[in-house]
């Protein structure tokens, strides 16, 4: 089972972090700080596997990583997972936000959270992996871009409110309005 996906980038600030197992604050922060100094120091032509951190579950618990270009991709998993099938979800994940991003960098990590979060749900969620077919994980991303702008999201939703006050078919404004005991005489306003 994967129990944590850490991204950081090469000076070890977090761009993505998800723990799929309790950990307080203080002690993620721990974590994230151990986890980046056993991976970092490393060269890169040696093995992509190693034992997990003292913090994180020791020998119990394995660090699968990638390093691609300014960003470092770690999954921590227990002994059950398989550690090439892990390295095989690093590169479908970053070959994933590789087709969503067109050529992704770390600023898409930082400016688009939401989305790289979404596409993380699709591959892991739980602990568990979920699917591993690029074609299909971009296709899911696809869909919920098109119901996103279809709803024009939260930021068109004044605008929306305004059409739809102009298109309603009043003959005219009206001057009071009488709701039981309440009375309302209404301004004189210009029309839109």
């Amino acid at each position: 089972m994967i129990k944590s996906i850490l991204i950081f980038n090469n000076h070890g600030k977090p761009r993505l972090i998800r723990f799929y197992q309790y950990f307080a604050e203080d002690m993620q922060q721990q974590i994230i700080r151990e986890t980046f100094h056993l991976v970092s120091k490393r060269d890169d032509n040696v093995c992509n596997f190693l034992e997990g951190g003292s913090l994180i579950g020791g020998s119990d618990y394995k660090l699968i990583y990638r390093h691609y270009a300014t960003l470092y991709f770690v999954f921590c998993v227990d002994s059950s997972e398989s550690e090439l099938g892990i390295l095989d979800l690093i590169q479908v994940f970053v070959e994933t936000l590789d087709k969503c991003f067109e050529n992704v960098c770390e600023l898409d990590l930082i400016f688009h959270m939401d989305k790289v979060h979404y596409i993380l749900q699709e591959v892991v969620m739980g602990g568990m992996v979920l699917e591993t077919n690029m074609n299909d994980i971009v296709a899911q991303v696809e869909l919920q871009n098109r119901m996103e702008k279809s709803e024009g999201g939260l930021s068109a939703a004044p605008a929306r409110a305004v059409s739809a006050v102009k298109n309603m078919n009043l003959p005219e404004m009206p001057r009071n309005i009488n709701i039981g005991d309440i009375n309302i005489k209404v301004p004189s306003l210009s029309p839109f």
